[in-house]
């Protein structure tokens, strides 16, 4: 699954969420000996997902992802959503396990379609998604201007 048809079909608050999501992605650094892949930031984002599913239903309750990498994630990513979180609710936790479900099934995608690459998802989104404080744009070029990433 590609990032464009992962924020298809997607409301404003949701393609928001899903930039938040990605870039944090982006940024995200596991710890040397335990590198993220993406069969853990599946397992991640399908235990938040779950997470916000239950809640959104009225119970809390918090599901655990597997792996050691992945509950690293979860941990690292569960304060910056509930800072998104400070005007949501219950609509903020549907259309965040939206996001999260989005996230987990194009990593899930990836993983079958390139079983030889265990970070294909996330080599993916770090070339398509870029984080507005990266210095990589070319000398010269204003900081105002316009950054249209074309595939």
């Amino acid at each position: 699954m590609s990032v464009a048809r992962m924020v298809r079909d997607l409301n404003e608050r949701q393609s928001r969420l899903s930039f938040l999501v990605l870039t944090f992605l982006v940024r995200y650094q596991a710890p040397e000996l335990q590198p993220l892949f993406d069969e853990d930031l599946a397992d991640a984002m399908a235990a938040l997902a779950a997470t916000y599913e239950t809640a959104a239903r009225g119970v809390i309750y918090e599901h655990r992802p597997r792996s050691t990498p992945a509950d690293r994630l979860v941990s690292t990513l569960k304060p910056v959503l509930a800072d998104a979180a400070q005007t949501g609710g219950t609509p903020f936790e549907r259309d965040a396990a939206v996001v999260l479900r989005r996230v987990e099934e194009a990593a899930r995608t990836a993983m079958t379609a390139t079983p030889g690459n265990r970070r294909a998802f996330l080599e993916v989104i770090g070339r398509v998604v870029r984080p507005p404080d990266d210095d990589s744009g070319e000398a010269g070029q204003a900081d105002d201007a316009p950054r249209v990433i074309i595939p």
